[in-house]
């Protein structure tokens, strides 16, 4: 039994914690003084690039240890991505806010033009770790990335088509035009078409797990862990929250 729960408990934790840090640290960073963007820039493209060299290692080790090793390695692939967004290093070619009384399509024209560069990366990312991902091996890397940018697609949407908090406080001064794009609203139909099909997708798996029908290994509860927070992440845009408090301190 004890075993039973720490192959849960560890791993989920581990998601957790990756989550919650590496969330605060680049809102941190990003606080910084413009003159320390490039030094973190510069440490946070080392580690990329021992990233991929671990993500690699891990797509041929199906064991625990390769499970972490994968999870670990796109959290700091994806930490990369956030810090040149919110630096504005690679945001888009639209550096201002939206034009006034803009509606449909020249506001989703606008909309992407903000982040386009960020998007295309993130595109061009997952489509590098397809490459990479042998045959025979394990998947955690792929499908860590994939969920984390497929969640990350539909919050944008969900900002762009209305949501009562939109989170405008936790961009930075410079970036600040993008809350432009945003709306604060009534939930859209499509907010619950994608939390609800992702909480369906969620339950399936803890089905699946509850009654046997899937292996419950340590990157398995890694993935459904992350997809759970995605999911929390969501339903913060619906509710008024004090989530920000979680990252007092890395917001002053």
């Amino acid at each position: 039994m004890a075993d039973a729960l720490m192959t849960v408990i560890a791993p989920a934790l581990f998601a957790l914690l990756c989550w919650w840090f590496g969330t605060g640290a680049i809102l941190w960073l990003v606080r910084r003084p413009p003159a320390t963007f490039a030094w973190s820039m510069a440490a946070l493209t080392v580690l990329l690039g021992l990233s991929f060299w671990t993500a690699r290692l891990s797509m041929r080790d199906p064991s625990e240890q390769g499970a972490y090793l994968a999870f670990a390695s796109v959290i700091v692939m994806w930490s990369w991505h956030e810090m040149a967004f919110l630096t504005g290093w690679l945001a888009g070619p639209r550096r201002r806010a939206l034009d006034a009384g803009l509606r449909g399509w020249p506001r989703f024209v606008q909309s992407t033009q903000a982040v386009l560069w960020h998007e295309l990366a993130l595109a061009a990312h997952l489509a590098v770790l397809w490459w990479m991902q042998p045959a025979q091996g394990s998947h955690v890397a792929l499908c860590t990335f994939a969920v984390l940018w497929f969640m990350r697609f539909s919050a944008k949407l969900n900002l762009f088509l209305g949501v009562p908090e939109t989170g405008e406080q936790y961009l930075p001064a410079r970036l600040r035009y993008l809350a432009s794009y945003f709306r604060r609203g009534p939930l859209s139909l499509f907010f619950f078409l994608s939390v609800g099909i992702s909480l369906c997708i969620w339950v399936a798996l803890v089905w699946q797990a509850q009654h046997g029908q899937t292996v419950v290994s340590t990157g398995w509860v890694l993935l459904a862990s992350l997809l759970g927070l995605a999911i929390v992440e969501h339903l913060i845009m619906a509710f008024p929250s004090p989530m920000q408090k979680l990252w007092s301190w890395a917001m002053p």
